[in-house]
């Protein structure tokens, strides 16, 4: 199957393309280059051994959508193209209103004139807000978030509900992602931020591959096991194999499918740190700062309904995500630019 990868080139939607090969469909790119880097294509083509389809556009330009569709046929679409900063979203609330919401309408637009009813959206775990209990399900509650970022999220769920009730002939599945790190075995491709990271590994990372010096711990009075933020990290492996499984399990069946992708399991900053350490045999040079707006004290999943209905769990301990961090890391001490 021909599957649009939006943002296809970014630190989640470039290991998705390698996934979506392996499983043996084909990935076609839109993706704008305003947060991820041309030279991954060469990379992606490099891991599934054939040229990559790459159109450079953004999600709200209705004629580059429809050109796509005209050229391709397309059977489905994973929506990774997104701003994803929390801290960011405060500052520059508009920008992530219009290209996370308004472009999700357009694409949703632009395939409802193609005719392609499936979708798979990358949403994300801040849609809980500051969760009451953990580990969180899928039936928790929803829309008391905390940034702009989360805000925008649930409010493109709230459209995706909506349209699906309306269209049941469609299927539309939401995928909130906990904390996505970790990067492709090979070291070829991985995170790459722009700027300063807003993420805590590339940070991390980076105090570890000396292009920062220290690295800032935002918080350390949070009601959790040592002062720090608990999230639930995953292997963006596992996270884009649970979108494969998916597209497999349930983008033939109508619908609205919500399911949260995560490990269940809760790690502080300093665990993550102390994990680094481990792997470095040296110890990072830590700053604590003030919390940052928007910020929770601890976010895990609760994983069995994917595991029930999509046959999918995460695979990766922790060792794995930091060991293959720091190995894209190495190889490439300037990201795609080294």
């Amino acid at each position: 199957m021909k599957v649009l990868v939006t943002g296809g080139c970014g630190y989640i939607g470039s290991h998705a393309c390698v996934a979506l090969a392996a499983a043996g469909h084909e990935p076609i790119v839109l993706d704008n280059f305003s947060n991820s880097n041309p030279k991954a294509v060469g990379r992606i083509e490099k891991l599934i051994g054939r040229s990559l389809v790459v159109y450079q556009g953004d999600i709200r330009d209705r004629l580059v959508l429809d050109c796509i569709f005209e050229q391709h046929r397309i059977g489905a679409v994973m929506h990774f193209a997104g701003l994803k900063a929390v801290g960011e979203s405060v500052a520059k609330p508009l920008e992530y209103y219009d290209n996370n919401l308004s472009g999700t309408l357009n694409l949703l637009a632009a395939m409802r004139a193609a005719h392609i009813y499936r979708l798979i959206f990358s949403s994300s775990a801040t849609v809980y807000g500051d969760p009451l209990t953990v580990p969180i399900s899928e039936t928790a509650q929803t829309g008391a978030t905390t940034n702009p970022y989360g805000t925008s999220k649930h409010m493109v769920e709230s459209c995706l509900r909506d349209f699906s009730a309306a269209n049941p002939d469609w299927s539309i599945t939401l995928l909130r992602y906990f904390n996505p790190i970790g990067a492709h075995p090979s070291g070829l491709i991985g995170e790459d931020p722009t700027g300063i990271p807003n993420n805590l590994m590339p940070f991390i990372t980076q105090v570890a591959i000396g292009r920062r010096d220290t690295l800032s711990i935002f918080g350390n009075d949070y009601p959790t096991h040592d002062g720090t933020g608990v999230r639930d990290y995953i292997h963006v492996q596992d996270l884009v194999e649970g979108h494969v499984a998916a597209l497999e399990e349930r983008g033939n069946v109508s619908g609205l499918h919500v399911y949260n992708l995560g490990t269940g399991n809760g790690v502080s900053v300093l665990d993550m740190v102390a994990a680094m350490n481990k792997v470095l045999g040296r110890e990072l040079p830590v700053r604590i700062e003030p919390r940052r707006a928007g910020d929770i004290a601890q976010c895990f999943a609760e994983v069995d309904k994917a595991e029930k209905e999509l046959g999918w769990s995460a695979n990766h301990d922790l060792m794995d995500m930091v060991e293959h961090s720091w190995n894209w890391q190495q190889r490439n001490p300037n990201g795609y630019q080294s």
